[in-house]
């Protein structure tokens, strides 16, 4: 076998970049990238190891032999070993063997930068490129608007290995199928968005993709890269953008992956209270570290650009934010300023999301962030993180408590519903009823309900009506659209046997029409993060349970009047007060025979009288149908 020759992708630029943290396409420089030396075909390869004393590429090729094929290290203190091997092509695995200057401690890792890896729990990178041509143009023109703050944006949240599976066969559908299967039923169900959660490689199932070890690999559990890169075509070719659950917080201890890379704490913080995490027993980025920024903002760029990802997710944003995460008192270390606040990732995450928008301004970032940390949604010029969005977890946890309640108790809980509009615009909101609500004893959403079968079916559709009709963004967890029973079981696959009962296809159809609703009512959408979006008619009265307000759009003629009625009491001549002359028209109502309502409506246009009401010049009065959200358009 021919031995390592000098060769390098690097330009003494690439390096300055590197070493000051500002290099953003480290992974066009870093991992195994098949070339021509001297007219021989080979693999150049590179990685970042400055506490090595010595690094070997040991594979299928040289019999996984150490010292066979040794890097050679950079003259200029970079601690990149790079090297080109001749005749190493496409499909050969491979990891580094690693001697480290530390104690001679040797260990053997996975490529950080691989672009494919073995199907766990075999642990090998596989050296690999791929000429896929991509056919969604159209999409990656327009996608500015499907992307935009003012734009419908309705995200299905999906864990690819048990939303549904091959039962003959007992295996995860492929990327392959799952282009076919998911595209077409997200399309029918007129969601805007998908999101993923994390399908970067990941060694341990039960992790449900959040202790990553490949972050530029897509997980091969489900085929190779270029198939990954057929589904996200297949979605933009539907007009579907895709989300990815991205994890720049913590990353698992596992002998393979990126912990004690080179005998050293390399990728993570040395500092045992700003490097483990003692919730996930994972370990945490060393933010403050120049080479480390570039590894994880260069990975943000990779999925985004190689994959055209539309938004990423950024999960355990607050674990990032508090050096006193889930710590007790005397496991943390205050800041400079003996503050609770971890500086180095606030800088990382502005540096993150200034260099996303800058390359990709038709892209978005949300923050998966439960704290009342101020500005995460904001610009960095204006003192914010920079995300394009913040999951309103505050929302979801009172919304979910309050729908959890016999109706009877309600008027005692008016605020709980209430409450979330007095800050709902202080940041760019998402509604979240995600994967964490349905697990670990919490339930089903369904399962929360109270009541009997109709009452529960009543009070999911006129929980969906209200998140639908509430200011934010929405994001609904697989399962939930149909009335899933069961908590969610990332062994096994939804319960699509369900559909065959009336209740839930009636729910899944409500959902369908639901979000056409939500996509066709501009007034839902335009300003959904501004104040002006939003005004109420009565949020006090709690002796009925019911509350109302109104959306609007840039245009006045797409106001959409709201009722939620939150008991199973039909009120009959219920009057509200209204801003306008006119008629009210009923343009959607959860309890429609067709979704498994009661059919209780108001078929006629209703005449705006001048009678003042809640504080309005005008009121009209109208049927409540029982446990509905129903929604009225104004005509002149």
């Amino acid at each position: 076998m021919a031995q390592v020759k000098v060769y390098s992708l690097f330009t003494d630029f690439d390096i300055n970049l590197f070493k000051a943290g500002k290099h953003y396409r480290l992974f066009e420089k870093f991992g195994s990238h098949i070339v021509t030396v001297d007219g021989i075909d080979g693999t150049y390869f590179a990685v970042w190891a400055p506490s090595a004393k010595q690094v070997s590429v040991i594979g299928d090729f040289n019999f996984w032999t150490e010292g066979e094929h040794q890097l050679n290290v950079r003259w200029d203190s970079s601690g990149i070993w790079e090297g080109f091997i001749p005749l190493v092509g496409k499909g050969n695995l491979y990891k580094y063997k690693i001697e480290s200057h530390n104690n001679g401690i040797k260990t053997e890792k996975a490529d950080p930068y691989a672009r494919r890896s073995e199907h766990p729990p075999k642990t090998a990178s596989i050296v690999w490129e791929d000429s896929y041509k991509w056919k969604d143009s159209d999409w990656m023109k327009k996608r500015k608007k499907h992307n935009a703050l003012d734009a419908p944006y309705s995200v299905y949240e999906v864990h690819l290995g048990s939303w549904k599976r091959q039962v003959e066969e007992d295996r995860f559908l492929s990327y392959f199928e799952l282009a076919d299967d998911l595209v077409t039923y997200v399309k029918d169900m007129n969601f805007t968005h998908v999101e993923l959660m994390p399908i970067m490689e990941f060694p341990y199932d039960p992790s449900w993709g959040y202790q990553v070890t490949g972050y530029f690999a897509p997980s091969s559990r489900f085929g190779y890269p270029e198939e990954f890169k057929y589904l996200v075509d297949k979605l933009h070719q539907n007009d579907i953008g895709i989300i990815l659950d991205w994890v720049p917080s913590h990353f698992p201890e596992d002998a393979h992956g990126l912990g004690f890379f080179d005998g050293s704490c390399l990728y993570e913080h040395p500092d045992k209270r700003k490097g483990y995490h003692q919730d996930w027993k994972s370990l945490i980025f060393n933010y403050g570290r120049n080479e480390v920024k570039s590894f994880l903002i260069s990975n943000a760029i990779f999925w985004l650009e190689h994959y055209h990802t539309d938004a990423l997710r950024v999960d355990a944003v607050a674990s990032m934010l508090f050096l006193d995460y889930s710590r007790e008192e005397g496991e943390w270390e205050p800041n400079i300023f003996g503050g609770r606040e971890n500086l180095d990732a606030i800088a990382f995450l502005k540096e993150l999301n200034e260099a996303v928008y800058k390359s990709f301004p038709d892209v978005q970032t949300i923050a998966e962030e439960s704290t009342a940390f101020t500005g995460v949604s904001k610009p960095v010029f204006l003192g914010g993180l920079g995300f394009g969005m913040k999951w309103m977890m505050g929302w979801m946890h009172d919304t979910l408590d309050y729908f959890s309640k016999d109706p009877i108790y309600r008027q005692y809980h008016q605020n709980d519903i209430t409450f979330s509009l007095a800050y709902a615009f202080t940041e760019n909101f998402m509604l979240p009823l995600s994967h964490d609500e349905v697990v670990y004893g919490k339930n089903s959403i369904l399962g929360r309900m109270p009541g009997d079968e109709w009452q529960r079916f009543a009070n999911l559709r006129l929980l969906y009506g209200y998140m639908f009709t509430h200011p934010g963004t929405k994001l609904l967890f697989m399962g939930s659209e149909f009335g899933q029973y069961n908590e969610w079981d990332f062994q096994g696959s939804l319960d699509w046997n369900l559909l065959d009962f009336k209740p839930h296809q009636d729910l899944k159809n409500y959902f369908k029409a639901l979000n056409a609703f939500y996509k066709s009512n501009p007034g839902l959408f335009e300003k959904q993060f501004s104040h002006d979006g939003f005004e109420w008619i009565s949020y006090d009265d709690h002796q009925n349970c019911v509350i109302s307000y109104i959306r609007k759009g840039n245009n006045p003629e797409n106001d959409v009047v709201v009722l939620c009625n939150l008991t199973p009491t039909v009120h009959k001549k219920y009057k509200i007060g209204i801003p306008v002359m006119g008629k009210l028209e009923e343009i959607f109502n959860s309890d429609a025979l067709e979704f498994g309502g009661s059919g209780v409506s108001n078929k006629r246009a209703i005449t705006i009288k001048n009678e003042s009401w809640n504080g309005k010049k005008n009121s009209a009065q109208i049927t409540l149908p029982p446990l509905s959200m129903i929604a009225f358009s104004i005509k002149a």
